[in-house]
């Protein structure tokens, strides 16, 4: 019942993330950030309404159980359906509030402040909040929703110069993302490539949970601790990042990332220790840090801005699309490895096809793909 609340908040990456590049360039941007916000806080009081409306919790009768799994499926869809809208409009009008130089610099620190709030502050907060009364949590997030839009408000956005007309209807808006995509090499094989690297760390982190339980014997409040060392690893990315790829270039700093990555995977394959399984969750997410970094960045400073909401939908789909089955093969793997190899070799498969996976990645990345400088005209 929770993972069917879960899947219908990540529903709307795979319908609606394309529409809503559309919709993000056909609106304006900020207006869109500020309307989602205050959807999402009317739809958490709604939410909040559904606890104070039911039963006295624990719910024992299975009618109320599945009509209260209803009502919070059909609330998370339209959350995350204002999540799709809202946060492809947030990465497309960056660059109309800081200059060029500095987008590496604004990424960096939008992503730390998103692990340190998401990971760190948020999860013990629910906890105490949540201990209170089992509405709190909830009116609280509503509250941060409308501070959000009030925030979003104050901010002034630069002009870029008069609009740009669409062509009438929405098919042909998307066509004109959808060429713009694939004439310009350099950024459809950065949309394919991430696909390919959230389905193979998907597939990985997939079985994470049950690796964690069944061959470094820790317990739920464990596994919680564990996962924070990628969140400190994605910190550490956040901070250096922007020092890393201006002492590197895009070229070396993405030639770096992709290097790094192969050995979380690897380490995980290898080990049974605690410990190095931490490193491994902080090295792959700070890998991962530097690769959003260059790749976002070089994105926002690429695409045309009445363009870039449109042809940033389609690179998003390209790199969210193929995470559900990733999660999938990963499944697949242990289920049909662990009568040959036993139940411990299965559960690190699929870290040793990650490995392999990312190797090539890095090889790919290193003869094919040419990143330009920041001044320099794209492929």
């Amino acid at each position: 019942m929770i993972a069917t609340v879960a899947a219908a908040g990540r529903l709307p990456w795979l319908l609606f993330t394309i529409p809503a590049g559309v919709i993000t360039d056909r609106f304006n941007r900020r207006h869109l950030m500020i309307q989602a916000d205050l959807f999402r806080m009317i739809m958490t009081f709604v939410v909040v309404a559904l606890i104070l409306s039911s039963a006295p919790l624990p719910l024992n009768q299975d009618t109320d159980i599945l009509g209260m799994i209803a009502a919070l499926s059909a609330a998370s869809f339209l959350l995350g359906a204002a999540e799709v809208l809202r946060d492809n409009a947030a990465q497309t009008v960056l660059p109309s509030i800081v200059d060029n130089s500095d987008l590496e610099s604004a990424n960096g620190q939008i992503w730390t402040i998103e692990q340190i709030m998401g990971s760190f502050v948020g999860p013990p907060l629910a906890g105490f909040l949540i201990a209170i009364s089992v509405p709190v949590p909830f009116v609280f997030d509503a509250l941060t929703f409308g501070f959000a839009s009030l925030l979003l408000w104050s901010v002034t956005i630069k002009s870029n110069g008069p609009p740009v007309s669409l062509p009438p209807g929405f098919w042909p808006q998307l066509r004109e993302g959808v060429v713009w995509i694939w004439h310009h090499k350099l950024i459809l094989r950065l949309a394919i490539m991430l696909g390919w690297l959230n389905l193979v760390s998907v597939m990985a982190v997939t079985v994470l949970v049950l690796f964690s339980q069944e061959i470094l014997h820790l317990n739920a409040a464990g596994h919680g601790l564990l996962l924070t060392s990628g969140a400190a690893g994605g910190v550490a990315g956040g901070l250096l990042g922007p020092a890393i790829t201006n002492r590197l270039g895009n070229q070396g700093a993405l030639r770096f990332a992709l290097a790094l990555i192969p050995f979380p995977f690897l380490a995980i394959y290898l080990t049974e220790s605690v410990f190095v399984v931490a490193a491994a969750l902080f090295l792959e997410m700070f890998a991962a840090l530097i690769w959003n970094l260059v790749t976002v960045s070089l994105r926002q400073r690429t695409i045309p801005e009445n363009l870039l909401g449109r042809v940033n939908s389609i690179y998003r789909f390209f790199g969210w699309g193929l995470m559900p089955v990733g999660a999938l093969l990963g499944g697949i793997l242990v289920t049909l490895a662990e009568p040959a190899q036993g139940r411990a070799e299965a559960l690190r498969l699929p870290y040793l096809i990650a490995t392999m996976s990312m190797t090539i990645a890095f090889f790919y990345g290193v003869f094919v793909l040419r990143i330009p400088r920041r001044n320099s005209p794209p492929e």
